[in-house]
């Protein structure tokens, strides 16, 4: 049965049948090992917070960072990881108003950056890092972070927006999105590129995409990238990118892979371009010039709020587009999907079913 909720002091819960709470826990520096499949508690919302049943969970880069200690900010030990997923909403705190129960609903990545420019204070609070995330049998959200997702995706598609897709949108689209006549130009073949694809598509800019196998370069294509360039076989593809564009450049690019590809990514864009670097890839020497002797405004952005969640998701339905799943694992084999992600090169998001 679902409630619909007002603004009642006590929790508003289904009725249905409910599962055992496990839940992964992640002991950073201990690779694989350090993540283990444990019973514990369910959560219990309390005041402004919604109790979720998780559906499905996926993972980032960010995650294998996190396990491995090499994210910016260190995972708490112990913490649940994950922080994209969907699931049903079960039971709400008091005075809930944003959610209801039999809701289908994810979060967002950061606990409470709802809209206007990021603030440190914001970063630090992180699903998956430094509160727990989405790879359990429930999660516990706080009402800020809940993004209710399109109807026409599956849970494996719900549960692959919060970190990759949300940064492609900001990436595409802030400050301003490009528009017919203008290129962008996507560095890499992960998920964030994947979708910067897409939503450069809806606003009518053409797309060049830059990748690193014939394999990779047929699906980019099939994603709807006008070019592609083959780095291995075109090693000078900041070259090719200038003839691709009657030696303009790329008036916006997207550079999913980071400080590695930058110098490229510069001489590559066009005169007055944004560059957005989403990577966190070290660079292999130091950078002394990041311009280039270029015109051309270089940022660096960590995902978007729930604002730009919702924007993205109102597109998403509107356009019917769907993000990239590469492979689906059961939630007893989380660890071979971590393998997968850090090994296999997927193309696509690595989801976790439950």
């Amino acid at each position: 049965m679902t409630t619909l909720l007002g603004t009642s002091d006590q929790p508003t819960h289904t009725d249905v049948d409910q599962l055992p709470d496990q839940a992964y826990r992640l002991e950073p520096l201990r690779g694989l090992d350090g993540l283990r499949a444990r019973p514990r508690a369910r959560p219990a919302p309390g005041p402004g917070q919604v109790l979720v049943q998780v559906r499905a969970a996926s993972l980032n880069r960010r995650d294998l960072m996190l396990m491995d200690g090499t994210y910016p900010l260190s995972a708490r030990p112990g913490v649940v990881p994950l922080s994209d997923g969907v699931g049903d909403v079960i039971e709400v705190g008091p005075g809930v108003t944003r959610a209801a129960v039999g809701d289908r609903v994810t979060g967002t990545y950061f606990r409470s950056w709802v809209a206007g420019p990021q603030r440190l204070a914001a970063v630090r609070e992180q699903y998956g890092a430094t509160h727990d995330g989405w790879l359990a049998r429930y999660v516990l959200l706080e009402e800020e972070s809940v993004v209710h997702v399109p109807d026409h995706l599956t849970d494996a598609e719900a549960a692959s927006l919060t970190c990759a897709a949300v940064a492609a949108w900001a990436s595409v689209t802030k400050p301003t999105p490009p528009g017919p006549g203008e290129t962008l130009l996507t560095v890499g073949s992960g998920a964030v590129a994947l979708s910067a694809i897409q939503f450069a598509r809806v606003h009518g800019a053409r797309v060049v995409a830059v990748t690193s196998s014939p394999q990779k370069a047929k699906r980019l294509r099939e994603l709807g990238a006008h070019e592609v360039v083959d780095r291995t076989e075109t090693p000078a593809w900041d070259a090719a990118v200038r003839e691709l564009t009657g030696g303009d450049g790329a008036e916006h690019v997207v550079d999913a892979v980071g400080l590695p590809t930058l110098p490229k990514s510069v001489a590559a864009a066009a005169y007055n371009a944004r560059i957005t670097l989403i990577g966190a890839f070290p660079a292999a020497a130091p950078i002394t010039d990041p311009f280039g002797g270029n015109f051309v405004s270089i940022r660096r952005i960590a995902v978007g709020s729930r604002t730009d969640f919702e924007a993205m998701n109102r597109v998403l339905a509107a356009q019917r587009l769907r993000p990239v799943i590469a492979r689906v694992f059961p939630f007893e084999a989380a660890g071979e999907a971590y393998r997968c992600l850090r090994d296999e090169n997927p193309f696509g998001k690595v989801v976790v079913t439950l």
